[in-house]
């Protein structure tokens, strides 16, 4: 009996569906505009991380040790520091590699590398290049330092320079930015997402409103609430589920056009790749969205006509 039921449910849904096209065809075209709302969402938020995770490895300190600073208290340094949660990355460059680079630098530079063969010993010392696994950790990882920078053989310092201090503007710049972000998006997103509902809502009851007097006598016929909401959940959903389809070959070729320019611009993310390897969690929260909504609205909906 209860399948009986649903079988019927669902068929008169499906005929209501295709008997009013024009009215399925306007639901869905409002729905698939409030779909590319949410898609639009999931870009942006994915273009502002890669944005952020880019300025992120840009950021960094770097420390420079004495000349005099013995190898075995710069590698257990390396060690200690590799230990600590906020640290992401070292870069450990030896004195010699140092040199190394140094030269080839300034390959095209005579003067220098000559003045540089006349001193003979190698003047610089060893460096670490080191990121933090979030901007706001750099601090933490510099007390580290001033506090471990003693060597364990003769006691002095073996750091000559950090210079966290010509950066420390800039990382917390990035620290402001990406806390003001993270709250404005929020905001955005509950926003958007509070609009998209009211616009699904009003189209679904909308297109009932032309339904309103048979509901009206199927109500006064008997019929039971969920037997009159069914086909009208049903038409819902296959509005859900035809806007996300629409949706996503609508972003097809307008991600394949923008990709190339999001990636220019410098935000390291090239959108027509992120929707290709994106596409079925992209899919789902399209189609799972529009079918939610579309279900939603109609249950709503139609509680105005059931009241006789």
């Amino acid at each position: 009996m209860i399948i009986t039921k649903i079988k019927r449910t669902l068929r008169a849904g499906f005929v209501s569906f295709w008997r009013n096209g024009y009215v399925s065809l306007a639901s869905v075209l409002i729905m698939t505009v409030t779909l590319i709302v949410v898609a639009s969402i999931v870009f942006a938020g994915a273009m502002l991380d890669s944005t952020l995770n880019n300025i992120k490895d840009r950021v960094d300190i770097n420390v420079y040790f004495s000349r005099t600073a013995p190898e075995e208290d710069v590698i257990r340094l390396e060690k200690s520091l590799s230990q600590l949660p906020q640290v992401a990355e070292i870069d450990y460059k030896t004195s010699d590699e140092a040199l190394a680079d140094f030269r080839d630098r300034h390959s095209n530079d005579e003067l220098t590398l000559q003045a540089l063969d006349e001193i003979g010993a190698n003047p610089l010392g060893a460096s670490f290049n080191i990121k933090a696994k979030d901007p706001s950790q750099y601090e933490s990882i510099v007390k580290f330092l001033e506090d471990t920078k003693d060597s364990a053989r003769t006691g002095e310092s073996i750091i000559e320079r950090i210079n966290y201090a010509r950066n420390k503007e800039a990382i917390d710049a990035l620290s402001r930015i990406i806390e003001a972000t993270n709250r404005l998006g929020t905001v955005t997103i509950i926003f958007f997402a509070f609009v998209s509902i009211l616009i699904t809502f009003n189209t679904v009851r909308l297109a009932i409103y032309v339904f309103r007097e048979e509901i009206s006598v199927m109500r006064l016929v008997g019929a039971s609430e969920m037997y009159i909401r069914g086909p009208f959940v049903t038409v819902g959903i296959m509005y859900g589920l035809f806007s996300g389809i629409l949706t996503m070959l609508i972003l097809y070729p307008v991600t394949y056009w923008v990709g190339p320019i999001t990636e220019r611009v410098g935000t390291g993310l090239n959108l027509f790749s992120y929707y290709l390897s994106n596409f079925p969690s992209i899919f789902g929260i399209l189609v799972g969205t529009g079918v939610v909504l579309g279900a939603i609205s109609s249950y709503l909906a139609v509680r105005k006509y059931l009241r006789v």
